[in-house]
């Protein structure tokens, strides 16, 4: 889809130098395309370019919430305890636009532990372009449940400190993800 500078600003109702500065700030982050005298482009993502996202999460937040055991401290396992719980209470109301936004929470904050922030970027750019690009599975029918029961899974792993079976935890989380 072509992207125009003079129809954005007037549907927001600002200049056109902001939306030029947003334009090649997306085509930085690879999310659009200038095409010299043509314009500007949304581009796509295929289902390889998706699963490839998945694969690189998969591979880097393995390695994160081994690290986030190793260098998590009271307040970050306190924090993580209190999103989880607030994703168990907004599940048994159903409320899914919450428990989207405290999903998305609850892993930054497994990031957050690792305290890096090399891991906490690349772990949430990732997952940015997944949530903006791929199959919401959270809207399948008993997704919910089993999600709640996966977070539950990785949060035991974290409070046991045991690295090797929260590895294993968030790996069939993300797989279960993927494959909706």
């Amino acid at each position: 889809q072509k992207l125009n500078e003079l129809s954005l600003a007037n549907e927001l109702k600002i200049s056109r130098t902001p939306i030029r500065e947003a334009l090649k700030q997306l085509e930085l982050e690879g999310l659009v395309e200038s095409i010299p005298n043509k314009g500007v482009y949304v581009k796509g993502f295929s289902p390889r370019d998706i699963d490839d996202m998945f694969e690189i999460r998969l591979a880097l937040e393995g390695l994160a919430i081994q690290l986030a055991i190793d260098r998590m401290d009271e307040i970050h396992l306190v924090k993580i305890k209190d999103v989880f719980e607030l994703m168990e209470f907004y599940t048994g109301k159903k409320e899914q636009e919450k428990i989207n936004d405290l999903n998305i929470l609850y892993h930054e904050t497994i990031y957050q532990a690792t305290q890096s922030q090399y891991f906490e970027q690349l772990l949430s750019d990732i997952n940015y372009y997944i949530h903006v690009t791929s199959r919401h599975s959270i809207r399948q029918p008993n997704r919910l449940i089993e999600a709640a029961q996966e977070h539950k899974e990785i949060y035991d792993a974290i409070v046991k400190k045991d690295k090797a079976l929260a590895k294993a935890n968030v790996e069939k989380h993300i797989r279960k993800t993927q494959s909706l």
